[in-house]
């Protein structure tokens, strides 16, 4: 087999004259009856190679019956295009190779789909021939950001002091909010292993052993229904230090992201990055992960609206609900009534909100003043009607946009309406990026079906040291010490400082309904840990694949990894899962019960 000496994305016209020998993949194929030209494809890039039949009569015949695909090895000598024939579009495009030897390493059968045209494939069939698909030059682009990544990490973190600490997959199953992925004893038979959600408690057990400072880029697993954003198994980029406070983690963090985007994107992020609290971002954007690169903020017109004669908007209000909206700069002119009734109510109800009221904002022909138009508007005095105007500082042409429900049923329906109006009105910059820490978060949310307390985040994650006391006396109103990391509207990072004294966890599984037994047997050897010496300490964890896809700029999970499963958990290359043969159920003591 011929050796290469360089690769198909190396050479240069300062090349020129040079012997070389390049092996890869035929990306292209032309036969123009005399030269026959081959785009030759490797990971590194592509390069133009030339068969000429007056100097190389054999290989060029040999050429003839090159197809896509096929692995081929080459050698030749460099040389310039010439004049008008150079391909700007490749950093390869100045020169090509004048081949005087070629060996076929490798036919291959014709592909499923044209690597090139690979986009407009359906997905399904690009994952179930995924080594294809793998092969090209975006795809391939995105695995060498994702390895950029988590080599700028580990390096960063070891810099730092920390050391990378590896944590079981084979573990004890502790609910953290999804199912776990159960996989049976064989030597212990009718008992689990769970494969871990996280390694929470792994590395809070490692703070205790005196490790002072933690991180892993480890997978994880939850059974839980995959998003085009979520996947069954996904990689974190894990850290935990000992006695500190937020600041501290949120420091070190906030510099990792920094040079990430700095080496990967050429971005500067200023540090500190800007914090913002939970309630603040609820408020004013309706979801706790807000996307900063548009104002147009929620406002709340409840004092008003209790006052009109609207029989929706001071109704909810007298049952202890709200009255929220939007301004739409610009959105009067540029929307249509059915663009209003249709698409942007299709998106509110869709979220659960019941309907969506509306005014245009217009010029009074009268008194020359901005007023609200649409057929509620002679619900409201004028002196209401310009309150209103004057708590957006809306203007002529605006268009505001309402809903009237529970708090959190108006927030959850106008965050996205906010995002698609920000996205038709063209004022989400794609290049941009904006980062912000959301602080504060309840360490507590109600469940009302099962009449108890829920943590928001996890159960280990530590109340703010003034609110303490309230864990007694007021549960709801205590905030946590977690933080979490927005990057346009998608959250990035999460973590916490987590509780190290026994006497305050035992207080939260208190308010959780979680049992002394029920906490024994989940979480008893951590439990028991933290009786022998516990240091403050605190972490985060980062999604590495959500990170990989707002650095490359897609909207999938499943094109960042690097053989995903699909939305109902099937790996389509391999076709997991699958059944087993009964020896191995046998093994298990397992018996398999198919429903019908």
């Amino acid at each position: 087999m011929l050796k290469r000496t360089h690769s198909c994305g190396q050479l240069r016209a300062s090349d020129t004259g040079k012997k070389v020998n390049l092996c890869g993949w035929v990306d292209s194929y032309r036969d123009h009856g005399n030269l026959v030209f081959i785009d030759l494809r490797d990971r590194y890039g592509i390069t133009q190679l030339v068969f000429n039949p007056q100097s190389q009569p054999e290989m060029h015949k040999l050429s003839r019956q090159l197809r896509c695909e096929w692995v081929i090895g080459s050698s030749g000598t460099v040389r310039m295009r010439g004049e008008g024939l150079t391909n700007p579009k490749l950093p390869s495009g100045e020169i090509e190779i004048m081949i005087d030897k070629l060996e076929i390493l490798n036919t291959a059968e014709t592909p499923p789909f044209e690597i090139s045209e690979a986009e407009n494939v359906d997905e399904e069939l690009r994952l179930k021939y995924r080594y294809i698909d793998l092969r090209r030059p975006e795809v391939q682009e995105r695995f060498r950001i994702r390895h950029r990544v988590t080599k700028i990490a580990r390096d960063f973190y070891d810099s730092e002091g920390f050391w990378e600490i590896e944590t079981p997959f084979l573990g004890k199953s502790t609910p953290e909010g999804a199912r776990d992925f159960l996989v049976p004893s064989r030597l212990c038979s009718g008992s689990f292993y769970a494969l871990p959600q996280s390694p929470q408690l792994f590395k809070q057990v490692l703070m205790v052993s005196g490790m002072d400072k933690y991180f892993q880029i480890v997978r994880c697993f939850r059974d839980e229904d995959p998003r085009a954003d979520r996947q069954a198994e996904f990689t974190q980029i894990d850290v935990e230090m000992s006695f500190v406070q937020s600041d501290d983690v949120i420091d070190v963090n906030e510099r990792l992201v920094a040079k990430v985007f700095k080496e990967i994107l050429g971005i500067e992020v200023k540090t500190p990055i800007r914090r913002m609290d939970y309630k603040q971002a609820i408020d004013e954007y309706g979801v706790d992960r807000p996307d900063m690169r548009f104002e147009m903020k929620l406002k709340n017109i409840s004092d008003i609206a209790a006052q009109c004669q609207f029989k929706v908007f001071s109704d909810t209000i007298a049952k202890g609900g709200v009255v929220k909206g939007i301004c739409a700069v610009g959105g009067g002119v540029k929307f249509s009534r059915s663009d209003i009734e249709k698409t942007f109510t299709g998106i509110v109800t869709d979220f659960g909100a019941k309907g969506l009221a509306w005014f245009k904002v217009i010029v009074d022909e009268q008194t020359k003043k901005a007023d609200l138009s649409s057929n509620l508007a002679k619900f409201f005095t004028p002196q209401q009607r310009q309150q209103i105007i004057e708590k957006f500082g809306a203007k002529p042409d605006d268009l505001l946009l309402f809903i009237a429900d529970t708090p959190a049923a108006a927030n959850k329906a106008l965050a996205p309406l906010r995002i698609k109006l920000g996205r038709a009105l063209g004022l989400i910059d794609d290049n941009r990026y904006e980062f912000v820490w959301v602080m504060d978060f309840p360490l507590f949310e109600w469940n009302e079906k099962e009449n108890r307390f829920d943590s928001l985040h996890h159960p280990f994650t530590a109340p703010v040291p003034e609110d303490i006391g309230k864990l007694d006396t007021d549960p709801a109103s205590i905030r946590s010490q977690a933080y979490d990391i927005v990057v346009n509207g998608s959250e990035i990072g999460g973590g916490s400082i987590r509780i190290h004294q026994p006497q305050i966890q035992a207080k939260v599984f208190d308010l959780l309904k979680i049992t002394r037994k029920q906490a024994e047997d989940r979480f008893g050897f951590f439990l028991q840990a933290l009786k022998y010496g516990a240091p403050p300490h605190g972490g985060i964890a980062f999604g590495l694949d959500r990170l990989i896809m707002l650095l490359t700029k897609t909207d999938n999970i499943r094109d960042v990894i690097a053989f995903p499963k699909t939305q109902k958990g099937q790996c389509l290359l391999t076709d997991a899962p699958s059944g087993v043969e009964q020896a191995q159920l046998d093994e298990l003591n397992l018996r398999v019960q198919t429903h019908h």
